[in-house]
């Protein structure tokens, strides 16, 4: 006897019906996975333990690293219970306000990760940001003016200090950072993120502007441990203080624009 299969079933709708599976599955997959940060969720009143809602998070995943080291995530090296903030109102969910000087505190815009104590490192295994003083193969583009020497002036139009270096990424083969000198305390130099400079020329001479924070505000920023050498935790501290900047730096700043 010979049967003939797609004259019982509709193949397109069996084809439908694994599609919806399929895709069914998919969402479960995909809603597990991007619990893997951030989860499991903490209860703000303390009681209730912790949440994962539905699908539960996957649990930890360990992946391999470049020099054979591993590094399982979530680890909640980052979670801060001591971290300087308030509640704005009684209610969960309500919005924090820093407690103190959240650009020292490194909260809100202000905050880091708490990466790596160690320098990123090119595909050669040597520190990929530098001072130019540690490089003399990379040199600035004649015909780009050259920071170094140049006063560095805040929001407020004070100067916050003087140009020392340059700091460039051998990678990218790019500017990182400016190496400022704090004005009125000698000896104490800086990072400035080159993304939140400005360099202004006129007549033949330059000033370098940094709209994020005020000229007295240079002298708390983070400094280097090792003044040759800059970690992956010292830049994300270094970007949060000179981005928090731009809501803290001023009381005006923290308030609506109307």
């Amino acid at each position: 006897m010979h049967s003939d299969l797609t004259g019982y079933i509709d193949v397109a709708q069996v084809t439908l019906y694994a599609f919806w599976i399929f895709f069914a599955c998919l969402i479960f997959y995909l809603r597990r996975e991007d619990k893997r940060e951030g989860y499991p969720l903490q209860y703000e009143d303390g009681g209730r333990g912790r949440g994962t809602g539905f699908p539960t998070w996957p649990g930890l995943k360990t992946y391999l690293l470049r020099h054979g080291q591993t590094a399982t995530l979530p680890n909640w090296k980052n979670d801060r219970g001591d971290a300087p903030v308030t509640p704005m109102a009684p209610w969960p969910g309500s919005p924090y306000v820093p407690a103190g000087n959240p650009m020292l505190d490194g909260v809100g815009p202000a905050s880091y990760a708490d990466r790596e104590d160690v320098p990123e490192l090119t595909m050669d295994d040597i520190p990929a940001i530098v001072p130019l003083r540690a490089d003399t193969t990379i040199t600035i583009e004649q015909r780009d003016p050259d920071p170094r020497g140049m006063p560095v002036i805040g929001a407020d139009g004070e100067v916050g200090g003087t140009v020392r270096e340059v700091w460039v990424d051998r990678a990218e083969m790019l500017i990182r950072y400016l190496e400022v000198e704090v004005a009125g305390a000698a000896g104490r130099n800086v990072l400035v993120p080159m993304t939140m400079v400005r360099i202004k020329m006129r007549w033949g001479k330059g000033r370098v502007v940094v709209q994020s924070i005020l000229g007295r505000q240079f002298a708390d920023a983070p400094v280097l441990t090792n003044p040759e050498q800059v970690t992956k935790r010292e830049e994300d501290r270094i970007v949060g203080y000179f981005g928090g900047g731009n809501l803290y730096a001023t009381a005006a700043r923290q308030e609506p624009l109307l």
